[in-house]
């Protein structure tokens, strides 16, 4: 080590670089082998400073002193020898972790880019040297660079987004030319904005964070509809952060740095459910995506306490009073069956976050599979709520497959919780008359009624299958209703704070005036969701004895608490006798409460059998 001035120990600390005395004593010591290893893993992207590969390279060179004192100087210099050595994979890897570093503590995007290039001409030396062997961990920090340099390089000027644009930059070593497309951020009938780096996002609420690991900068993308889209020809939600990732593609990298000529470039950008991988210099390449980041910013700032309790009331307002009833986390993608999740009472598809994280994980799954969720005012009555549902799936294949050519919207899988499972059965039974005969005497064509009143009752009341769904899963459903339901002060509470869709407004009126048609003493009234699903209900009880419809399988997961008998059990909410159907091709019992959505043995099961219905083995 050179002498005669005194080192800037402050930097050398920083950087985690030690400073070995010539005249010390050299031993090892025995430690923990996790100690040895949380040494030898350290660099750029986990521990914010150099690997132990790249400090060897200073030290080899004689700029250790200089990096510290000198990056920029000591860069140059360190380019100058790999240009000399050819391209040596030793010194990209160090200049492609010390230009990050660099970058970073002096907020310099060149560097960025700089480091970008040297980690791409490292990964993928395109017949002019060697790469790293497939064991050698520099392979995989080279990545995480590339990936973070990509995202850090195209940052908007208060790093709360990436910009992709085309634009010319003047590295250290001369100018990179970026050529990008902007109608890349077109995504069906939406448009990509607020492009955030998974990189910077911490998760909260979830039990697993999936990664997939590759190249590319994972990203999270907000979306909104482009100039002069019609309404209604996607179902994506609002809110949706789509993952995405962002490549920049530099042909003949190392070539090109070691001839000391221009560098061009494209930055691409590839949405998750368009492809996992890329050709690269005649191999495929995954490309990093970090979905569970994007659905975690999907939801974050949400309220939704306030929005569960309020929809079960029927008194939201503001931005979500006009929210979709039916909303994907993709555009429509012919020839991928959809799955349809339906929340229960004071719920929301909040509930659904875990499992859907999981199932999208599964690769079989995603590229089987595109997921909807039914969101709807759960207080309202089982009726109309399961008539909105029905409408709503109509409504989207009418819009998506007008034509009929998608076999795959055919084959549709519902899933639902709680209430949520009535309004799934609802969309898969032959009532006839049932439903109404239990509450009047007489035939609805003789009431005295309005024309559009009429009509609401036949289309709620007298249903038949949907012709899309071919099979259901029943998650901790009341069949035969929920003793909490049951329990009259809660019923009470529930019909006298609940406000009713314009659609009912005047629907108790005009039922008042045919009381003498009323089956019960209490007449014809409109019930809240908690009175449908008392055990003593017309409508539930009516309900369980309507079988599913034989075309369709049938699936239930049943909740119950604690370690005892099962038969004799609940989960809080509902018990097992009646969350218990016959003719279903499964059953699995789930020790938990009623909320089961989000435990593993309720995800595995239906992860388990969306494979079975896509053929998956």
């Amino acid at each position: 080590m050179k002498t005669g001035r005194p080192l800037r120990l402050g930097v050398f600390a920083a950087l985690g670089l030690a400073v070995a005395a010539c005249a010390g004593p050299v031993s090892a010591t025995r430690v923990d082998p996790t100690i040895v290893q949380r040494d030898l893993a350290r660099s750029a992207v986990s521990t914010g400073q150099p690997s132990w590969p790249t400090r060897n390279v200073l030290f080899e060179r004689g700029l250790f002193e200089a990096y510290a004192e000198r990056p920029e100087e000591a860069l140059a210099e360190l380019h100058r020898t790999m240009v000399a050595w050819k391209g040596d994979p030793d010194l990209l890897f160090a200049l492609a972790e010390l230009s990050l570093l660099h970058g970073k503590a002096a907020a310099k995007r060149e560097y960025h880019l700089a480091a970008a290039v040297y980690a791409w001409a490292l990964l993928f030396p395109e017949g002019t040297g060697l790469a790293p062997g497939r064991f050698d961990p520099r392979l995989r920090i080279a990545a995480d660079i590339y990936n973070w340099s990509i995202a850090l390089g195209f940052t908007s000027e208060d790093g709360s987004e990436v910009v992709p644009r085309s634009a010319t930059f003047e590295l250290p070593f001369g100018p990179l030319a970026v050529a990008f497309d902007p109608a890349s951020l077109r995504a069906g009938e939406r448009e990509l904005h607020q492009l955030v780096p998974a990189a910077t996002l911490a998760v909260h609420g979830l039990t697993m964070r999936y990664r997939w690991p590759g190249l590319g900068a994972p990203l999270a993308a907000a979306i909104r509809p482009v100039e002069g889209a019609k309404p209604g020809r996607d179902l994506v939600a609002p809110r949706v952060r789509v993952p995405l990732t962002a490549l920049l593609r530099i042909p003949n990298a190392r070539s090109a740095l070691v001839q000391g000529q221009p560098l061009a470039a494209t930055l691409e950008l590839h949405l998750a459910w368009a492809g996992e991988e890329v050709s690269i210099a005649g191999e495929q390449v995954p490309l990093e995506n970090e979905p569970t980041a994007a659905l975690a910013l999907a939801f974050t700032g949400i309220p939704f306490v306030e929005l569960e309790m309020l929809g079960l009331l029927g008194r939201i307002t503001g931005a979500f009073s006009d929210r979709p009833p039916l909303v994907s986390t993709t555009p429509y993608q012919p020839g991928l069956i959809p799955v349809v999740f339906v929340h229960g009472t004071g719920s929301s598809i909040v509930r659904w976050a875990e499992m859907y994280n999981r199932l999208f994980a599964d690769a079989e799954i995603r590229r089987r599979y595109q997921f909807w969720f039914f969101q709807y005012d759960s207080g309202n009555p089982i009726a109309l709520s399961s008539l909105r549902l029905r409408e709503s799936l109509t409504g989207a294949v009418a819009n998506l497959d007008p034509e009929g050519k998608d076999p795959a919207l055919r084959r549709m899988l519902l899933v639902g919780h709680s209430q949520g499972g009535l309004l799934v059965k609802m969309q898969v039974i032959s009532s006839g008359d049932r439903f109404w005969s239990a509450a009047s005497r007489k035939p609805l064509a003789e009431l005295t009624l309005k024309d559009e009143t009429r009509d609401l009752l036949r289309r709620g009341l007298f249903v038949e299958p949907s012709p899309y769904v071919s099979r259901v899963v029943f998650v901790s459903t009341p069949h035969r209703g929920s003793f909490v339901a049951g329990r009259r002060m809660i019923a009470n509470l529930v019909r006298r704070l609940l406000t009713l869709p314009s659609a009912l407004t005047g629907l108790g009126a005009e039922l008042a005036r045919n009381a003498d048609a009323a089956v019960s003493p209490a007449g014809l009234f409109v019930p809240s969701a908690v009175d449908n699903m008392s055990p003593r209900n017309n409508f539930v009880r009516t309900l369980q004895g309507i079988p599913l419809a034989p075309t369709v399988k049938a699936h239930s997961i049943i909740s119950v608490e604690g370690d005892g008998p099962v038969e004799s059990g609940d989960d809080g909410v509902v018990q097992y006798s009646s969350a218990h159907i016959e003719g279903v091709e499964s059953e699995l019992v789930v020790r938990s409460p009623h909320s089961t959505q989000g435990r593993p043995e309720t995800i595995e099961e239906v992860r388990r059998i969306l494979r079975l219905h896509a053929g998956v083995e």
